[in-house]
């Protein structure tokens, strides 16, 4: 599948407010449009526990998270997280995250977004 941009970005480094809230129904589409596009029993979304997303998040000069897709040693697909700093650069050096849960199995019960 390939990603595209929705929008060009112009960012002169992070400042700790990127990103933007959505409406329900605009996630609920786009999760029933990624659903369409997996086979029965592809990871849907993936959950990561708070302590270890403040861990990133304690680490010195980080203003946000960068998120990776990966496909890991057992074929499947996952996410990886990292700090990054205000000139826009990985904290590589500091705190990765991977092995988040996936769903299935560990999913949420049935919502707008997950069926």
């Amino acid at each position: 599948m390939q990603l595209t941009l929705r929008k060009t970005i112009n960012i002169m480094g992070f400042n700790g407010k990127e990103g933007s809230e959505v409406t329900l129904k605009e996630a609920s589409k786009w999760t029933a449009s990624y659903r369409s596009t997996i086979e029965e029993g592809d990871v849907i979304a993936l959950f990561v526990g708070k302590d270890n997303l403040q861990k990133i998040l304690d680490q010195e000069e980080c203003m946000g998270i960068r998120f990776y897709f990966g496909i890991g040693d057992d074929g499947v697909k996952n996410l990886i997280a990292v700090g990054a700093t205000r000139d826009e650069n990985d904290m590589v050096d500091g705190v990765i995250m991977d092995r988040m849960l996936p769903c299935p199995p560990l999913c949420s019960s049935k919502n707008e977004l997950n069926s």
